[in-house]
């Protein structure tokens, strides 16, 4: 059985995101790892160099940043690096550059390859998901956050990425998920406030021309936690590739957590409470098809 790990990265240094992690957490089930490194403006293909994996192959891309609808860029780049995952490969575990997975779930994951290698029903491993958010102890928890994404392919041609690089599609329709018992870790929202601003303007440019950036995010623009709906408490551990960067945090997320109640909707309370309740997200978007 062979695995290939994808992913795609620009500006990592600049935009502070855990790229090196990223590939490291996956790195020890994959047989290569392909990296679509773009155009960027700091050292983000020496950063990836330096990993110094044998397993590893970059490529090196340039993002058409004019493609703003529904952040297509995002797509395109994902489907680079899966187009030059190698013909003899059986799964493709894509990973983005703020995302990790616990060293834990790494037999789990392999092992469910292992289980539904054969079973041509399963084209794809559905994993839980943890939103961290302002700090590494603390989880958005709410409707506002996806509660699962594919991050496993069986490998096949026809698979790409779908939108701003949400999910996949095979052929244009869903693809068939099998639901396993492990979780991406999404560190994308653990920044400074500062941070978080430049994040959300910087988003936003592969959505919207430069006209609305700048009228709805100016540069005096500041972050508002409010958007959370809901945090809890994190309790267990993370990746272990995650800890020195957890150890070097140098901003303190001091935030009231009980105003993040007085922001919820009336409506958005009931639906909260009955998902709390049964498990039952109504409405649920889902980019897969669970079998």
């Amino acid at each position: 059985m062979k695995i290939a790990g994808f992913t795609f990265i620009a500006n990592a240094i600049k935009n502070d995101y855990p790229i090196v992690e990223a590939i490291k957490s996956i790195l020890p089930i994959c047989d290569e790892f392909i990296i679509a490194v773009g155009k960027s403006e700091d050292d983000t293909l020496s950063l990836i160099q330096n990993i110094n994996s044998p397993k590893i192959r970059i490529i090196e891309t340039v993002w058409d940043n004019t493609l703003r609808e529904g952040g297509r860029t995002f797509a395109l780049e994902t489907d680079k690096a899966y187009n030059e995952i190698s013909d003899d490969t059986d799964w493709a575990f894509y990973i983005q550059g703020d995302e990790c997975v616990h060293e834990k779930y790494l037999p789990v994951i392999k092992k469910a390859m292992e289980d539904n290698l054969s079973n041509s029903e399963v084209e794809g491993l559905l994993f839980k998901y943890l939103h961290f958010y302002g700090s590494y102890d603390y989880v958005a928890s709410s409707r506002r956050w996806y509660r699962n994404e594919i991050r496993v392919l069986k490998f096949d041609r026809n698979a790409k990425s779908y939108r701003d690089a949400q999910g996949f599609r095979k052929s244009g329709r869903k693809i068939q998920a099998k639901p396993i018992d492990a979780y991406i870790y999404h560190y994308g929202w653990v920044k400074p406030p500062n941070g978080l601003s430049h994040k959300v303007r910087n988003f936003n440019t592969f959505y919207h021309d430069k006209e609305w950036v700048e009228s709805n995010l100016p540069s005096n623009f500041e972050f508002d936690f409010g958007n959370a709906d809901r945090l809890l408490k994190f309790q267990d551990s993370h990746p272990e590739v995650m800890r020195q960067r957890i150890k070097e945090v140098n901003w303190k997320f001091d935030f009231d957590l009980t105003t993040l109640k007085n922001k919820m909707t009336l409506r958005r309370k009931i639906l909260q409470k009955i998902e709390d309740w049964t498990g039952w997200c109504i409405g649920e978007y889902k980019n897969y098809k669970v079998i």
